[in-house]
């Protein structure tokens, strides 16, 4: 495989998480025939401000396609509290994506496959073939992910940096190679993985700092002086290790995927001019006025 330019970056944005954050940010958005546009038009600035402040040569919005079998085989109470997509998101779904294809923006998605797991997956292909990645999601378990080719923009964050090592350390209290071991521990209320009772962030983290693995933990479990927290440790171990098969993201998904197909394209304002019309947008309508490109920095 050739090595790529140092200088090429590929974003890869969470697509679910960034249509959610949007629906919800934006209320009661219409347009002309009655037809929720909220999530749309959140979506679009969003996309637009991160290709603004990060330009990257490639960029990949990446959608949940199910849960993962072996994840439901394991635990069958994984994610099974989150409520059902409310409707009116769901509808503007196709909208956004006919708004990527028209913006020259590729989008993946496959039937079964979590889209962390196709995240992680194209961002070890990715940083093999020479490339730098910012993926653009506020899941806490992209952290893992994090090394010296692979940042992580948090769009909770309002210095909107790029997240590394060091704000990972900050944020958890350990390195981004000892976060799988630090979430089994404290579990994921968000993907309904219960941790270990009584262990918090806090005391989760002074474990892991001090054995350096849940493995070593394990092996050196005499060595915890409270014994309510050995107790609940020794209680739970089966769960903790479950816990790290199902927090672990799987970067080694088969399937043919080009990371060339992900390069920017250039825009078909012809496209862009006639959803804009349909939905209303009047503020992109101007933009797009002006020169081709030039809002969205298309390279």
């Amino acid at each position: 495989m050739n090595a790529r330019q140092p200088c090429e970056l590929l974003l890869v944005v969470d697509g679910h998480a960034f249509a959610y954050r949007a629906f919800y940010a934006i209320r009661d958005l219409r347009g002309p025939g009655g037809e929720p546009t909220n999530a749309i038009f959140g979506f679009i600035k969003a996309i637009d401000r991160l290709r603004d402040l990060l330009k990257p040569t490639h960029l990949l919005v990446v959608w949940d396609g199910g849960l993962a079998a072996e994840r439901l085989a394991a635990l069958p109470e994984y994610k099974a509290q989150r409520p059902p997509m409310p409707d009116e998101l769901e509808r503007q779904l196709p909208k956004i994506i006919q708004y990527l294809e028209a913006a020259g923006v590729a989008s993946y998605q496959k039937d079964g496959v979590e889209a962390d797991d196709w995240i992680a997956t194209i961002t070890r292909r990715a940083t093999c073939a020479g490339m730098r990645v910012v993926i653009a999601s506020s899941d806490k378990d992209f952290m893992q992910l994090v090394g010296p080719a692979v940042g992580l923009f948090n769009p909770n964050d309002k210095s909107e940096k790029i997240w590394g090592a060091a704000e990972v350390r900050a944020k958890t209290g350990v390195e981004p190679a000892q976060i799988v071991d630090w979430l089994s521990l404290v579990g994921d209320s968000v993907d309904n993985i219960p941790g270990v009772p009584g262990v918090g962030t806090k005391t989760a983290a002074e474990l892991i700092n001090q054995f350096g693995s849940v493995n070593a933990l394990y092996e050196r479990l005499a060595e915890i002086k409270s014994e309510r927290l050995r107790i609940a440790l020794q209680n739970n171990e089966l769960i903790v290790r479950r816990n790290m098969e199902l927090v672990r993201l799987n970067d080694q998904l088969p399937g043919e995927f080009s990371l060339e197909n992900c390069r920017v394209k250039s825009a078909s304002s012809v496209s862009l001019r006639k959803l804009y019309e349909e939905w209303g947008f009047r503020s992109l309508l101007r933009q797009l006025g002006g020169a081709q490109g030039e809002l969205f920095g298309f390279v």
